[in-house]
């Protein structure tokens, strides 16, 4: 069964998956329905972040992806009504995200490289690599 992540830079050396730190764990939201990733990504785009592109990935392949990479996956069905704060995360991004040009600096100032896809982090790292063949 397909679902929708939200990617930035797909397809090239800089890509990433839209992730949400919630309360201390990283979740990756695989939406059920496109519209509803389009909307998301439209929210982001609202409040100056870069625009992620939407692409359907396989869920159980995205899950185990997710798992092995130490990412909790969040499934948003289709019709999703949230029940609390947490939940409403889901639906619309917080007021504040990372500034994606700040992380990816700062992630080439620790790994001491110039290259900023190159991570010391060996889950970062093997995360990258997985999300790379699922593409």
């Amino acid at each position: 069964m397909p679902v929708h992540v939200l990617l930035f830079d797909a397809g090239s050396d800089q890509e990433g998956i839209h992730s949400l730190e919630i309360q201390g764990r990283t979740v990756v939201l695989l939406f059920e329905d496109r519209d509803d990733a389009e909307r998301y990504a439209g929210l982001l785009e609202a409040q100056d972040f870069p625009v992620p592109t939407v692409e359907p990935l396989d869920r159980e392949e995205m899950e185990l992806f997710c798992s092995q990479a130490g990412y909790e996956a969040r499934f948003v069905p289709a019709g999703f009504l949230p029940q609390s704060a947490e939940d409403r995360l889901l639906i619309a991004p917080p007021e504040r995200n990372m500034d994606v040009t700040q992380w990816q600096d700062q992630d080439s100032a620790d790994a001491g490289s110039p290259d900023p896809i190159q991570s010391t982090d060996p889950a970062l790292e093997a995360f990258r690599r997985q999300l790379e063949g699922l593409l």
